[in-house]
């Protein structure tokens, strides 16, 4: 029986998709899925989107925080976040390419996710990205150099590209058979979509797209700094 496949979109800068990340290898075990994992650029999704992220609206950011130290609480696991935040993490997500750290990809990926947000790693510097990629009996040296190839970093806007076309906005995103869930607290609704007693009525929610506008509100621009 071949596999089904879930697509997992992500970026360093998300605790929900950590906190999803660490729950995928028991549900993908639980119902004989193939993991497909993509770094993403969150920054990129936004700027196409026209939204802002959490970390730029301070109350926001704040009430993140509250509910993260919560949820780490109440699930009995320690939550120490990087140790700046929001951070630039295209070397952490190039780093996180399949064509770059090969048949070791999820095992970078978990060491990086960890690092960052239990052990409160600076995921922007270099030479802390080198020491987990080495804890792991990597060469992170050479991994940190692919990093550096314009191919590579084409690989990563791709990505970032192909996952805005299949209608990804926000991080952590989830792909199954088409069917996108979209943050950590609906990897129940996946669950049930995976058993198959999907409740979701696709007409009504067709028909509620299907309804007319009352309106819109005015648009708004916010400069931000180009990205690599």
């Amino acid at each position: 029986m071949t596999q089904r496949v879930l697509h997992f979109y992500f970026d360093y800068l998300s605790p929900y998709a950590f906190f999803s990340w660490r729950e995928l290898s028991s549900l993908c075990k639980s119902y004989n899925l193939q993991l497909e994992s993509h770094p993403v650029v969150f920054g990129k999704l936004l700027d196409h989107w026209g939204q802002l992220g959490p970390a730029e609206i301070p109350p926001k950011k704040a009430a993140l925080y509250r509910f993260c130290y919560r949820y780490a609480q109440l699930n009995q696991f320690i939550f120490n976040p990087p140790a700046s935040h929001p951070f630039n993490p295209l070397p952490a997500l190039r780093l996180s390419l399949p064509q770059v750290a090969k048949n070791r990809q999820h095992d970078v990926i978990d060491a990086i996710f960890n690092a960052g947000w239990t052990q409160g790693a600076d995921l922007a510097s270099e030479v802390q990205l080198k020491s987990i990629l080495d804890n792991i009996d990597l060469n992170g040296t050479e991994l940190l150099a692919r990093t550096q190839r314009n191919d590579v970093k084409q690989m990563l806007h791709d990505e970032t590209r192909q996952a805005i076309e299949s209608g990804v906005f926000g991080v952590p995103t989830f792909i199954l058979d088409g069917e996108l869930f979209w943050g950590h607290d609906q990897l129940p609704h996946l669950e049930v979509f995976l058993r198959g007693n999907d409740p979701l009525n696709t007409d009504a929610v067709d028909e509620m797209l299907a309804r007319h506008r009352g309106i819109d509100r005015k648009k708004f621009n916010q400069t931000k700094p180009a990205e690599d």
